[in-house]
């Protein structure tokens, strides 16, 4: 009698265990996900972040919200000519989301010495972007907390403000002009831009050799022949193709091609390069020591 009452206790524990468990699995499968990960920037990213650099130094998104499917986007604004905006609607703020961590890749046609360089910037990245230089090419949209385009039609152009970094811009002519001949090498080069359809076409020259053209390094010289298309999908989206011409780092011209995301809400603010650097280790020597007495960046 006494082993048959202490097997019937077991019993009714075991099922209540049972019970229990049963219970908070179904209710952990219906919960709403929790705060993940630490406090972000502006943009999304955390400060100092090297948004978009796949494979390289950097965050990469959240898992937060991929169990639910996004809503769908909606339809790309327009201006009354019918050309789509790239930028914001009246009343409305956005930035783009960083892309094109890196253009090259293994089919990459590069020349001797421009591949033996690429493969000593990945291992020592004195990237001169964290010592608050601009960077032109692909690389401006690597900039932490992303980018903001502002169209001003009535001038024929545009500009595509970085948040973060240098806290710089670059001017995209709309006025059917040339390049100007003797171009003085820059940062950000001389870009015009013309639209091909709902895709508006940037061709850049008079590049300096100053930069990176992107976060890993990509080589490039002052023949450096840029040409970007801009085409946006949806309000959200931003398909961005890129064309490398330069027969001084490259046997070949060779392709790219990234997204960029709407930042809805997000506008510039206050950035100051020099303060509260969150990539030391990526200026020339280390945090404690570092080797100020070259002027020039690998």
């Amino acid at each position: 009698m006494r082993i048959r009452t202490i097997r019937e206790f077991f019993a009714i524990a075991m099922a209540v265990v049972l019970a229990l468990a049963f219970t908070a699995f179904v209710f952990a499968q219906g919960a709403p996900a929790g705060p993940a990960g630490p406090a972000v920037g502006p943009a999304g990213q955390q400060p100092g972040q090297q948004p978009g650099a796949g494979g390289q130094r950097g965050g990469r998104g959240g898992a937060r919200g991929q169990g639910a499917p996004a809503a769908p986007s909606l339809p790309t604004p327009h201006w009354p000519d019918g050309k789509p905006r790239l930028g914001a609607e009246p009343g409305e703020k956005g930035t783009w989301g960083s892309c094109c961590g890196s253009l090259s890749n293994a089919s990459t046609p590069f020349q001797p010495w421009a591949k033996a360089l690429l493969d000593f910037r990945r291992q020592n990245e004195f990237e001169p972007h964290t010592r608050c230089k601009p960077s032109g090419g692909a690389r401006q949209f690597v900039t932490p907390y992303g980018t903001e385009i502002v169209e001003a039609p009535e001038l024929r152009r545009m500009y595509i403000f970085d948040i973060g970094g240098p806290h710089t811009y670059r001017i995209i002519y709309l006025d059917g002009k040339p390049h100007p001949k003797d171009l003085f090498p820059s940062y950000y080069g001389h870009s015009i831009g013309y639209w091909e359809g709902d895709t508006l076409v940037v061709d850049t020259i008079g590049f300096n050799e100053k930069f990176w053209m992107d976060r890993a390094g990509s080589p490039h010289t002052e023949k450096l022949h840029f040409i970007e298309r801009f085409t946006r999908t949806d309000k959200n989206t931003m398909k961005y193709d890129v064309t490398v011409d330069d027969p001084g780092a490259y046997t070949a011209p060779w392709t790219n091609s990234f997204t960029m995301r709407w930042g809805a809400g997000q506008e510039m603010f206050e950035y100051v390069c020099q303060d509260n650097n969150y990539a030391p280790e990526l200026l020339v020597g280390q945090q404690g020591t570092i080797d100020r007495r070259s002027q020039i960046v690998p």
